[in-house]
């Protein structure tokens, strides 16, 4: 059986101090070899630039693969092809699909209700050019009306 891979996860910093602490943390943590950093992306993209700026950061970095979060809540489809084709740029073969939190507030799922629309939308707009990272509830989706409907979040 083969070494057990392990990933971290990062949030994007809010101050340019935090954003340098994060990058050494990153400079420390990438000794250990993990398999890939994510860069989380807030409740309906409410810190995609953040997001971004990291995640550039880190490809700029060295040669880990850094697997950007995605959530489909609060972007259209053409922004999401959009952040695709940036993050192709980038070098990037690795997200993170999630439908997302809902941000206070909001009250309409959008053009992609679901992380599984998010990822049928990756597959059709980038083909397998990404490996898709998935999360999901080991029981059942707090907001799934039975079992079989639980997957689509």
């Amino acid at each position: 059986m083969g070494k057990p891979a392990f990933s971290f996860e990062f949030f994007p910093a809010k101050t340019d101090q935090g954003r340098e602490k994060l990058l050494k943390t990153y400079d420390e943590l990438n000794t250990l070899s993990p398999a890939y950093f994510s860069v989380t992306y807030g409740a309906g993209g409410s810190t995609r630039s953040r997001t971004l700026d990291i995640v550039q950061a880190l490809c700029e970095r060295g040669d880990t693969n850094v697997a950007p979060h995605m959530s489909c809540i609060g972007d259209d489809k053409s922004e999401i092809a959009e952040l695709l084709e940036h993050y192709k740029s980038l070098g990037i073969n690795r997200l993170v699909a999630l439908r997302g939190d809902l941000p206070s507030g909001q009250v309409g799922m959008g053009e992609l209700p679901f992380a599984l629309d998010l990822v049928k939308f990756i597959r059709e707009h980038s083909g397998d050019h990404f490996y898709i990272e998935v999360a999901s509830y080991p029981e059942m989706h707090p907001q799934a009306r039975d079992a079989s409907t639980s997957a689509q979040f």
